[in-house]
């Protein structure tokens, strides 16, 4: 599609992003697969913009990926939010921001059923009330984290200290961004954008010097698919599609992707390394492959922060060449250093693809 068509549908899926006073809820895969990411988006919202933003260390998972491989009802998932937003109350918040794509998913899918069917509501009230004696608000505004960092970006701009702009040539870097299934795809108007061509992580792209790719399956899922990837029986198809982006996308020769879901960074950055080993075949240059990061750590990385402190060493895809093209420094010696410079032993690298 034409930018111009694209703008037009932009245009007609705003949605209203308060500017502070945020309470954060983390998400529990993000921790375990990048949990740099996390701290880098609390970093910028306290340090950088100077935003009021609020965690909990009470809050719990959202019941999400449960629900969705049907090994917990409904209502149970239902109740356990209904404890988050509880949670905020309490704390004396009304603006609900998730870091966690299918966790934004399954609160927006909660209050759009509860506002179908208010005799659910109230008898997931009273169930809260008997777990644990506690009563809720609902959000008056339900965002993603990536929403904020959109609402910024250019605030964020204004501070860069490196932009996505090969530093060589003065060519602007090749991007693929992707969204994680559960922004937009079940209430495009929940989504900046909507659904069919969200604009929230090419806002963030383009504010900060980048190109955005358009390539065919630029909207298929990453392959992680709860039903997929967590029945080991299904983890064939989960590969596949993600073997079906890549091979959609390498035309194109992305420099880098971006994504704002949990899973996807972790999925198109691990079967990568898959895909090397079973047909080998690599997606990035020289024998390397296309590097994946999430929008917190792209952010931090054009703000200036060492790309160790983001959390990059976590990343199986070899982030290096991308630090070079852009002309961002860091010292080889520290990437496997933790906190006062403890060796965290430096992992067995593949051989399929090429490392660091």
């Amino acid at each position: 599609m034409i930018y111009q068509g694209k703008q037009k549908i932009w245009s007609e899926y705003q949605k209203e992003i308060p500017d502070d006073n945020w309470y954060y809820v983390r998400s529990c895969i993000r921790q375990n697969f990048f949990p740099a990411s996390e701290k880098m988006f609390m970093e910028i919202c306290r340090n950088v913009l100077g935003k009021d933003i609020y965690e909990n260390e009470h809050h719990t998972t959202c019941g999400g990926i449960a629900y969705h491989c049907d090994t917990i009802p409904q209502e149970t998932a239902m109740t356990i939010v209904a404890r988050q937003f509880a949670l905020m109350t309490e704390a004396g918040y009304e603006n609900y921001v998730a870091s966690c794509i299918t966790s934004f998913g399954n609160y927006t899918e909660i209050l759009e059923t509860w506002h179908e069917f208010p005799e659910l509501e109230a008898k997931i009230r009273e169930m809260l009330w008997k777990s644990c004696r506690k009563e809720f608000k609902k959000p008056k505004y339900l965002a993603h984290s990536s929403d904020l960092i959109f609402k910024f970006r250019n605030e964020i701009a204004e501070k860069a200290k490196f932009h996505l702009v090969n530093k060589e040539t003065g060519e602007p870097l090749r991007v693929v961004e992707h969204i994680g299934c559960h922004y937009s795809k079940m209430f495009p108007s929940k989504g900046v954008g909507g659904a069919e061509y969200p604009y929230v992580l090419t806002g963030m792209i383009e504010s900060w010097g980048g190109n955005i790719i358009d390539y065919p399956e630029r909207r298929h899922c990453c392959g992680y698919g709860f039903r997929q990837y967590h029945v080991k029986a299904n983890r064939g198809y989960s590969l596949s599609n993600t073997h079906k982006k890549f091979e959609s996308m390498a035309p194109y020769k992305p420099d880098m992707i971006i994504t704002n879901c949990p899973g996807c960074p972790y999925f198109l950055d691990r079967w990568q390394y898959v895909i090397a080993e079973m047909e080998g075949k690599t997606y990035g240059q020289n024998g390397f492959g296309i590097p994946v990061f999430t929008y917190e750590e792209v952010a931090g990385l054009v703000l200036g922060y060492d790309p160790w402190d983001l959390g990059l060493q976590l990343h199986q895809v070899a982030v290096e060449p991308l630090l070079d093209k852009i002309g961002i420094e860091y010292n080889p010696e520290e990437k496997y250093k933790g906190l006062n410079s403890k060796d965290i032993l430096k992992p067995e690298l593949p051989t399929g693809i090429k490392c660091f």
